[in-house]
């Protein structure tokens, strides 16, 4: 479908990234021979182009991922928070994408940090940003994980912020989160009067959900949400010369589950408005669970209030081998886009092109 679409009109990086994922475990990044080590089977493998907006290559990335958040765990209720720019920012987050994304972090933690405050706390957060709505349209919103504990200024750990079953009010949460976005942009000058206007015109959206039952639906929906990208190929229905017809959910009509028709310039375009910015950091964590509290401060914690740790799974699961289940694969030899070598295709009958 790439070889289809002129891709002239996007930037250098967006066509490196639609050229990284088109060539995915193919020939042409060449590949890799692997023996397991229990039956002996030879499987062949291409190479994945490892790209971060790839939907193939994010299973052993999110795992290993997950793994490390199991350490960070507390023993409180965590609550799951979004935050929603509106459309009149769409223009912004489609040409200056780093400004509004920073921003859109920034006021984000500053609003929970104040809410925190109110209540005598430091409090913690997991963000993970997603540009997308499910017909692929543009639509940032950050999702938050945020323990309901936090730690006073003797360094006391408080298991519960609230007694209320949502951390803090989404109304209250709203206008602050607002106000601070909106600073935000007036100190980088890019706003004009009428533009601000428009920001305050009507409420931002900040979505609540049910606080997560225990430690492992935390981890659940990590596993879900942290490294998904703009569409899953799951959701692709067919492809086709011209189209793409791709599943999703309408929420307007009560999440229902519908079909809909790009062309495959328009499918493209779409897929284009969520390619990050090099190096731009889309999972981020700030106070309690941030990198220099982890640097000896969670430990110390966790020990105080015995925390109990979760065992890891061993991260073997793309190493395993297909036919017998049990072993681990061990590369044997690589190649390039020629291809594998005559005598590991004879080798054996159970061979695996993926």
């Amino acid at each position: 479908m790439l070889r289809q679409v002129n891709t002239d009109n996007y930037t250098i990086h967006q066509q490196k990234t639609l050229r990284a994922i088109s060539l995915c475990r193919t020939a042409a990044l060449g590949g890799h021979v692997d023996a397991c080590d229990e039956c002996g089977m030879v499987h062949i493998s291409y190479n994945s182009c490892r790209n971060r907006h790839c939907p193939k290559c994010q299973g052993h990335k999110r795992d290993e991922w997950i793994q490390s958040r199991e350490a960070d765990l507390l023993p409180c209720t965590y609550y799951h928070l979004v935050f929603t720019l509106p459309q009149e920012l769409n223009t912004l987050a489609l040409y200056q994408p780093k400004l509004a994304y920073d921003a859109l972090f920034k006021s984000v933690w500053s609003t929970l940090r104040q809410f925190g405050t109110n209540e005598g706390l430091t409090l913690g957060m997991i963000s993970i940003l997603h540009t997308w709505g499910q017909n692929l349209s543009l639509h940032p919103h950050l999702h938050c994980i945020v323990p309901g504990g936090g730690i006073d200024n003797k360094g006391k750990w408080h298991r519960k912020i609230r007694s209320t079953k949502f951390l803090f009010p989404v109304k209250a949460l709203s206008k602050v989160f607002r106000a601070k976005y909106v600073r935000l942009l007036r100190e980088k000058g890019i706003c004009d009067k009428m533009f601000i206007e428009s920001l305050f015109s009507k409420g931002w959206v900040v979505y609540a959900k049910r606080p997560f039952g225990g430690p492992k639906q935390v981890i659940e929906y990590l596993g879900r949400y942290t490294h998904k990208v703009a569409i899953s190929n799951h959701r692709i229905e067919t492809v086709g010369n011209n189209q793409v017809i791709f599943k999703y959910k309408d929420y307007k009509d009560g999440g229902k589950s519908k079909l809909m028709t790009l062309s495959n310039v328009e499918f493209i375009r779409r897929f284009t408005l969520h390619i990050l910015p090099q190096r731009f950091v889309r999972i981020r964590h700030y106070g309690i669970l941030s990198s220099s509290w982890k640097r000896g401060k969670l430990q110390q914690l966790q020990q105080v209030l015995n925390v109990k740790k979760y065992s890891a799974t061993p991260i073997i699961k793309h190493r395993r081998c297909l036919y017998c289940k049990t072993g681990t694969l061990i590369t044997i030899d690589v190649f390039g886009s020629r291809g594998p070598p005559a005598m590991y295709l004879s080798a054996s009958p159970q061979t695996s092109m993926v």
